[in-house]
């Protein structure tokens, strides 16, 4: 209904508060990715990911544990727990990108602002930047205070090793590993599919949802161990195989930025191939190497000791400051590729209307 009789100004008024600005952002395609990834980060940034809130990995959760539960109860042969699991990881990924990509277009369709809102709060739940920084100070702040006891506390709701014994010192290497482990597959990854939707039209909330699930799969049910060593193999691989770039890149980001990239990279390329892992082995070792450290070493599982190799040399003992360096390594490299990843989908906007 047109507001017939008005001023002039109450009439820009009403457009605007009705969408005017932000929902017509369907007329301006070339800054509709770049804002959104941007606000994305900043509501991520104020944010994070508070426990009392809904979050799409609870429902991606909720899915995962009763299927790979069905997957091991009704399937013996190893053959047919790999085929569940296979069919489990095609439901969960493709359902958490095209429900994603489903409600954002029907969310658009009764209103612009509606699903550019909506965008900017799904794909800020792919980013844990500020909740790496939350759980990293969670830990750090008893154990800086002398209460050991709460700092193990902390940590066990972080990290899978048993934490009960732990030193201050191990303690210490336990926040950088997860620091660096999670820099990749929980802020740098998801930035990078996000960046990759958008380029590609698909847009960066969907795409970025879809390696969540993937990620929340290899975490939930990736292991060798039994029950989960059929189910999760397809889960385990195929994280692995969308991880590998990313992480690549991670560690290229982490030796520019650290100013001694050629020693980085030699590091990483001794000691990060030994890792069993194909991927987090190269992100701990980047971050070792920067900030002249080492990690890996024994650690606890269930009770069973496990070794994991060295990366890094040891100069010096992992205090509280390498913590916060390595925090501010991860936030340099996400606001490092937030920046490229805006500019390129504005270049690519430009380039598309001439």
């Amino acid at each position: 209904m047109r507001a017939v009789g008005r001023p002039p100004k109450v009439r820009k008024f009403i457009l605007w508060s009705s969408g005017g600005a932000l929902g017509r952002l369907a007329e301006f395609p070339i800054l509709h990715p770049a804002l959104v990834l941007v606000l994305a980060a900043a509501l991520d940034a104020a944010l994070g990911d508070p426990w009392s809130w809904p979050h799409p990995v609870q429902a991606m959760g909720w899915l995962i544990q009763r299927g790979g539960k069905l997957g091991w109860q009704w399937f013996q042969p190893p053959w047919m727990q790999r085929l569940w699991g296979i069919g489990l990881a095609i439901v969960v990924i493709g359902s958490s990108g095209l429900l994603t990509a489903a409600i954002l277009a029907g969310a658009t369709r009764w209103h612009p602002l509606l699903g550019f809102a909506l965008e900017i709060v799904l794909l800020a739940s792919c980013w844990a930047e500020r909740s790496l920084r939350d759980a990293a100070q969670d830990v750090l702040e008893p154990l800086t205070q002398g209460n050991l006891a709460q700092a193990r506390q902390q940590l066990a709701q972080y990290v899978g090793r048993e934490t009960t014994q732990l030193t201050p010192t191990e303690i210490r290497r336990a926040i950088l590993e997860t620091v660096s482990e999670n820099t990749t597959d929980g802020v740098l990854a998801p930035l990078f599919y996000a960046g990759l939707g958008s380029l590609m039209g698909i847009g960066a909330a969907p795409l970025a949802m879809a390696y969540k699930a993937a990620s929340t799969l290899d975490s939930m049910v990736g292991y060798k161990r039994a029950p989960y060593t059929y189910v999760g193999w397809f889960s385990a691989r195929l994280e692995d195989g969308l991880t590998w770039l990313p992480c690549r890149l991670t560690v290229l980001t982490v030796a520019l930025l650290s100013g001694r990239p050629m020693h980085v990279w030699q590091l990483c390329w001794r000691d990060a191939r030994a890792d069993p892992s194909p991927n987090a082995g190269w992100s701990e070792c980047a971050y070792a190497a920067a900030l002249g450290v080492q990690l890996g070493g024994w650690n606890q599982y269930q009770g069973k000791p496990t070794f994991k190799p060295y990366l890094g040399d040891s100069h010096q003992s992992i205090t509280a400051v390498h913590v916060r360096q390595a925090l501010a390594l991860t936030r340099r490299s996400f606001y490092l590729w937030l920046t490229a990843a805006s500019l390129l989908t504005v270049g690519q906007g430009m380039l598309s209307v001439r």
